[in-house]
């Protein structure tokens, strides 16, 4: 059980600080992001540094799961559910982004390629980490 336990905060804590250092850029250094979404002048700087506002709006559920996963099942599901619908979202985008755009797309493909592994990871650990704990549930009841 401890192993799963690490498994799950490991899992959700790379998603996590990787997701934040995204936030933190995109929030601080707007002009380095700016080009590859085509976005420029203020509105741009503006539109990018709204993304990295979201995108730490978007991680405040991490840290109880990484602190405690075994207390913050349902959180974690909550977690998981963001990480579909930033999937889903991203996946619909790039699908209806025209030809000729290729930068932005490249940039869009990253975040897909992320966020799809960052969801098996995440998924693929807390699926072990319930299976486990349901497993020594079972065999404290048979000792019992």
């Amino acid at each position: 059980m401890v192993v799963a336990t690490w498994a799950v905060r490991v899992c959700f804590a790379f998603v996590f600080v990787v997701n934040v250092q995204c936030a933190l850029g995109f929030a601080l250094t707007p002009e380095a992001y700016m080009g590859a979404y085509e976005l420029a002048g203020v509105p741009g700087r503006v539109a990018a540094q709204g993304i990295g506002v979201a995108f730490l709006m978007w991680n405040c559920t991490y840290p109880l799961v990484i602190w405690k996963p075994q207390r913050h099942i349902t959180l974690a599901g909550v977690v998981l559910a963001q990480q579909v619908v930033g999937l889903i979202g991203e996946s619909a985008i790039r699908a209806t982004l025209p030809a000729g755009h290729d930068l932005l797309a490249s940039s869009i493909d990253l975040f897909i390629v992320f966020d799809a592994a960052g969801l098996l990871l995440m998924g693929i650990s807390l699926a072990v980490f319930l299976f486990t704990r349901n497993l020594c549930s079972k065999r404290r009841e048979i000792d019992s």
